[in-house]
């Protein structure tokens, strides 16, 4: 029986500020728009800044970015997923 092969990726502290900036930058934005525009609009933005976020924190943090391209796959599906089912509750309570 083989050995399962360890791989160790290394990151550098570099990648994971920079990554955090953006985090924040994204997190003001979100802010920004909620507070600025109309009810809609934020809603839009909740919906497309959010999985951006999400999907940064599973490539840097949990190292998605260093995994096999199948499970990759399968995460972006699920999250695509949750925003269609999300975005359908919500055409459903904006047009009653």
């Amino acid at each position: 029986m083989e050995e399962a092969q360890k791989t160790v990726h290394i990151v550098s502290y570099r990648t994971y500020l920079f990554v955090w900036l953006i985090l924040l930058a994204l997190t003001a934005a979100l802010v920004t728009v909620s507070r600025l525009f109309h009810e809609a609009l934020s809603v839009w933005a909740m919906l497309i800044i959010t999985p951006v976020k999400a999907g940064l924190v599973f490539f840097f943090f949990m190292h998605l970015k260093y995994e096999k391209p199948y499970l990759k796959a399968l995460v972006f599906l699920t999250l695509a997923l949750l925003i269609i089912i999300i975005g359908i509750l919500f055409f459903d309570i904006a047009y009653r």
